[in-house]
This record gives structure tokens, C-alpha cells and sequence, in this order.
């Protein structure tokens, strides 16, 4: 039988040249294998690490598996973990060597499968088991999902919160690629870093109604920079509702509220007046408080101005940290539907409020349109992000090449004052 030939980078079967752990022979003193027994292109790959003298693999260098004969070639190559973590691969376009492109962690359990073919196309199969030493180094990233596990609205972002600040992009690219989140039904997201210890992940659309969201870290044991390996996460599970979003537009002084694309009710409303306009743009349910009491001097209005106040509010729906609430204002209700005359907050009666309150969760969104203030901050203040357009988004990755190395944008500080 002739056969068509092939390139082969062939490598000495008698010792492998030793990248981690320590090398294996290869080949017997016996000669070729077809001296002995059937041929086994599975019989002819060399790992660089060994499972059978006691010692565990360096993680800080990649795993090689490599095809010693050129008759034989290695075909596919999986390496997963004990807690099921796959590492990602090449192989060479010969087959002649698979080496893993992502990195090992420490002080784990390993089970690599090398498949294999003869060239007369005879499948092969090898397994090998081997241990990775821990890490020298005690510091330890973790890491924190939030929100907390429970049901929200479609708008509302995952989040990671990190023990201990990430600057360099390769590195946040080693956290980022260890980050999951999955949801059913599918949906394309990113992370996007907010700063050095907080990322923020969304869909580029909002999430579906009633999916689900997973949120886990295979972090754990890798090696994220010098003298700092990751930690431990908890893994988190959330659930959507019902589609609900608000529209407000602050010109014609309503808001439309739909549910699942269809309109739910139309509410007559006031948004802030001249100097204290409402921001624009959408916002995401932080959450409720039936009771706040409100002061201008939280906002820095000087007691006893023309615009000092401090009033009891119900019914209080906040949608920034700096005090901007969709709220009950019966002290408003002559203009509300014909003019803006609040100090930011979007208000209404006392029915509608108590209406808007029972029907919204954190999560939902809260646009306003036509106002005459800024656009709501990305992050800082609340959930501002889906204010960034999709490619501004991912350029807050560390996995897409035109992000910036630097931190993300600033994170403005978390306030608390309340307006009316």
C-alpha cells in the first residue's frame, strides 16, 4: 500500500526535553514499536510533565504534549481539571505538537486526553493524570458577585467586586477570561472594568424576560501576577421578570409605562425646573423606600433659601445614589403633567406613586428624554451603563484590542443626598 507523505517536525524519542515536572522516555530500547506489537500512534507522544515520580507540575509554565514519530500524529488534545475547568490549546498544523495557551492552575488535579492517528488513519488514545504544586505566594485574589441572588429587572448589570486592585491590562485580561456569566436563554455581553477592582458585566441588548443568569469564577489557583493568585468566588444565580420600563418625557411632562412591549399607563409627572434639571437618559432601580425625608441642604441648597425645603416623601423609588427618586409630590400635583418645577426628582400624586412603587423592582428601567440636564453617568451614581452604545462597552474590556491599558472610567463618589 503506498501512501501520500507527510511533514513531520519529528523530536527525539529517547528524552524529552522537560518544560514542567520531568521528562518521559518516549521510546524503549527495543526500537519501533511495530517490532513488538500493532502499531499505536498513541504509544509515540511524549508529555512534559509524569504522573509516576512524585512530583507535580510547575504551573507558571504550559503544558506540551508532542508526536515523537513522524508516522504518527496527535489529533485532538482536551485537559480539564478536577473541578471541570478546561485549558485552552494549539495544535500544530502537523500534528506534530499541541501546547496549552492558557495557564495551568496551582495546586489542582489534571486529566489530559491526547487522541491520535496513524498514517493509515488507525485512531489512538492516551490519558494521563498529573498534580500541579500550589503557589508560594499566600495573597489571594477573590472575588464577589453581586447583586444578591434573587429576581430583577432586565436592565439590571452583573458585578464583581475584587479583593485586591488588578492595573495591568495583561492581568485583567487573565481575571476577565476567568469571570463567567451565562444565561438562558443566550445572550451576547462583556465585562467592562470600572476601575481597578470593580467590573461591571451587561448584554449588549437589556436581558430577556424571566431568563436566567449564572454568574462563577474559575479563578481559583491561577496565576494572575507576580506574588498574586486567584482566590475564591461564590457563585451566583439571578432571575429576570416581566420586561417593565418607564419613559418619561421631561417636554411633554409624562411618562409611559410598558410591560413587555405593551403600554401599562401614562402618568402626568414633573421633573426637575431651571438649575436642578432632571438627568437624562436610562437609569435601573437601586431600590424602594415607602418613607424618606428629603432636605435641600442635602443637595447643597442653604437653609432657608427660596428653594430650601424638607419634606416628608412616600412612595420613593431611587434611581441614583445622589438622590434622584421617582416619588409621590401632592404638593405638585397643580403642575404635574404641565411643568417642571422639582429639584431633579420625578414626581407625581400620591396614587400614581404608590402605583409606580408596587410595580417596579430593582432592575427595571427608568429612562427620562427631552430633559434639559446631563445624560446619567456610566457608573458611580447608580446604573448608568447602558448609556455607553455597545463598542464604547467593550472597549472597557481588557480582551478587546482597542482598550485603553489604563483603569476604566473614574467611579464618581457614591453620595447619598435626596432631591424633590
Amino acid at each position: 500500500m503506498s501512501h501520500s507523505p507527510r511533514t513531520r517536525t519529528v523530536v527525539s524519542c529517547t528524552v524529552l526535553l522537560v518544560a514542567i515536572g520531568v521528562g518521559v522516555t518516549a521510546c524503549g530500547s527495543d526500537g519501533h514499536p511495530l517490532s513488538a506489537k500493532p502499531y499505536d500512534a498513541a504509544d509515540d507522544i511524549s508529555f512534559n510533565v509524569s504522573a509516576d515520580d512524585g512530583k507535580k507540575a510547575d504551573p507558571d509554565k504550559p503544558l506540551e504534549i508532542t508526536a515523537d514519530d513522524s508516522d504518527g500524529r496527535i489529533t485532538d488534545v482536551t485537559a480539564t481539571d478536577a473541578a471541570g475547568r478546561f485549558v485552552a490549546g494549539e495544535l500544530s498544523a502537523d500534528g506534530a505538537r499541541w501546547h496549552s495557551t492558557s495557564p495551568l492552575a496551582a495546586g489542582a488535579r489534571y486529566t489530559v486526553r491526547v487522541s491520535t492517528e496513524d498514517e493509515d488513519g488507525a485512531p489512538g488514545r492516551k490519558v494521563l493524570d498529573f498534580d500541579t504544586s500550589k503557589p508560594t505566594t499566600k495573597k489571594r485574589l477573590n472575588v464577589k458577585f453581586g447583586p444578591e441572588k434573587g429576581t430583577y429587572g432586565v436592565g439590571q448589570p452583573v458585578t464583581a467586586e475584587l479583593s485586591a486592585p488588578v492595573k495591568d491590562k495583561a492581568a485583567r485580561a487573565v481575571v476577565e477570561r476567568a469571570l463567567k456569566v451565562d444565561s438562558q436563554p443566550a445572550m451576547e455581553g462583556a465585562w467592562h472594568w470600572v476601575d481597578d477592582k470593580k467590573l461591571h458585566y451587561r448584554p449588549k441588548e437589556y436581558w430577556p424576560a424571566h431568563a436566567t443568569i449564572r454568574a462563577h469564577s474559575n479563578l481559583a489557583g491561577i496565576k494572575i501576577a507576580e506574588r498574586l493568585w486567584g482566590g475564591k468566588a461564590k457563585p451566583l444565580k439571578l432571575t429576570t421578570g416581566d420586561r417593565v420600563e418607564a419613559i418619561t418625557d421631561a417636554a411633554s411632562h409624562s411618562m409611559t409605562v410598558y410591560k413587555n412591549g405593551e403600554t401599562i399607563n401614562t402618568i402626568p409627572v414633573t421633573t426637575g425646573k431651571p438649575g436642578f434639571e432632571t438627568r437624562n437618559g436610562v437609569k435601573v432601580v437601586l431600590g424602594k423606600e415607602y418613607f424618606v425625608r428629603m432636605r435641600g441642604t442635602s443637595i447643597g441648597i442653604a437653609e432657608g433659601s427660596a428653594d430650601s425645603y424638607d419634606l416628608p416623601v412616600y412612595y420613593a423609588t431611587r434611581v441614583t445614589w445622589s438622590g434622584e427618586y421617582v416619588h409621590a409630590a401632592p404638593w405638585s400635583t397643580g403642575s404635574q403633567g404641565s411643568a417642571n418645577v422639582s429639584h431633579g426628582c420625578t414626581g407625581m400624586s400620591t396614587e400614581n406613586a404608590a402605583w409606580f412603587y408596587e410595580n417596579f423592582r430593582a432592575g427595571d428601567i427608568v429612562k427620562v428624554v427631552n430633559s434639559d440636564g446631563d445624560t446619567m453617568a456610566p457608573f458611580g451614581n447608580g446604573f448608568g451603563d447602558w448609556n455607553l452604545d455597545w463598542k464604547k462597552w467593550r472597549t472597557g474590556s481588557a480582551l478587546v484590542a482597542d482598550a485603553p491599558d489604563g483603569p476604566g472610567p473614574d467611579a464618581q463618589l457614591r453620595l447619598r443626598p435626596e432631591s424633590v
